[in-house]
């Protein structure tokens, strides 16, 4: 299994003559501003999804959200009528096992700081979850859950201290919330880190593991990336080479989408899910004054189409084919 990663960053929006879910195998979803807000479906996000299944897509839902199981999620998908069982949920609790599982024996005890989500996945590794420093593990992990504690936290430091290994699920430093903005797994992380002086290896988005992860277990060969957020999603596909969409159905907007930085644009825009059924046709050559153009008119962006919003940096780009000379690197056998 391969996954591709481009040498340099993207310079804009690229285009695709054939719709989405005819021209890649897989897609890799966020879920939280994608699939869902909170406990409601995004609007037509189900019926996209059907339709692009329909047309020979598979899904992956791909989440940093490590306090959950792929059980639960799944469950919660189908509740909104989205067709998913545990095999097609990746969490970054699962890529965060797989860090351990490529540095540790098999049955090393590993102290876990966290939910039921990443006690499972550590054990799935064949790993022997512990919660004190004094069963000496030999990693401690840590991934987001709402009753995490001190006494945890400091058996956490306790550990790094003494030498285990330092992994985190993901380093979103907030958590979105109907009151606002709440600590993510990056600012808990935090204790730990501050407390001991060490870095942890990070799995989630948008560093690499959590896609070896998504593309090992889905076998993908040409996936597309999807999401909602920049810093998050598109950069991750970024990083690794993958072309990647963003939905405007959650954190970003469309000027957002049109000032990101060359390591967090994606290859095709879309308002929502409908995207993947369209085709994409290149984007125009901008033009004197079409930043300006472009900021008008980018909260009209229909459906599927291609960035209305491009920087006057931005140029046309090749069709959605995988461009000549780019690299692949092998995925780790599970």
């Amino acid at each position: 299994m391969a996954a591709e990663v481009a040498p340099s960053a993207p310079t804009a929006p690229r285009g695709c003559d054939e719709p989405l879910a005819s021209a890649y195998d897989v897609a890799l979803l966020d879920l939280d501003g994608v699939v869902y807000i909170g406990a409601s479906a995004v609007a037509g996000a189900a019926d996209s999804l059907a339709k692009a299944k329909a047309a020979g897509m598979r899904a992956a839902f791909v989440t940093n959200n490590a306090s959950r199981t792929p059980s639960a999620i799944a469950a919660q998908l189908a509740g909104i009528g989205v067709a998913a069982s545990a095999a097609d949920v990746v969490t970054s609790a699962q890529a965060g096992a797989r860090l351990l599982a490529e540095r540790l024996p098999p049955g090393a005890p590993v102290l876990v700081v966290g939910g039921i989500g990443l006690r499972a996945a550590v054990r799935e590794r064949g790993f022997r979850p512990v919660s004190v420093a004094s069963d000496q593990p030999a990693a401690v992990i840590q991934g987001y859950a709402p009753d995490i504690g001190y006494p945890l936290l400091a058996e956490g430091a306790l550990a790094v201290q003494a030498g285990a290994l330092f992994v985190v699920t993901n380093a979103d430093k907030t958590l979105p919330s109907a009151r606002g903005r709440q600590p993510g797994n990056g600012s808990l992380a935090r204790v730990i880190a501050t407390a001991t002086g060490r870095e942890p290896l990070v799995a989630g988005k948008p560093e690499p593991p959590l896609h070896a992860e998504s593309v090992a277990r889905t076998g993908a060969r040409h996936p597309l990336v999807v999401g909602d957020r920049l810093d998050t999603d598109i950069e991750s596909a970024v990083r690794v080479g993958a072309d990647s969409l963003l939905v405007l159905t959650g954190v970003t907007r469309p000027l957002d989408a049109v000032l990101a930085p060359p390591d967090q644009r994606p290859s095709y825009l879309s308002t929502d899910l409908s995207g993947l059924l369209t085709p994409h046709p290149p984007s125009p050559a901008p033009t004197a004054g079409s930043a300006a153009t472009a900021g008008s008119r980018a909260g009209r962006l229909p459906a599927g189409s291609p960035s209305t919003a491009t920087a006057t940096r931005w140029t046309p780009s090749a069709l959605c084919a995988p461009p000549p000379g780019r690299r692949t690197v092998r995925a780790p056998r599970r």
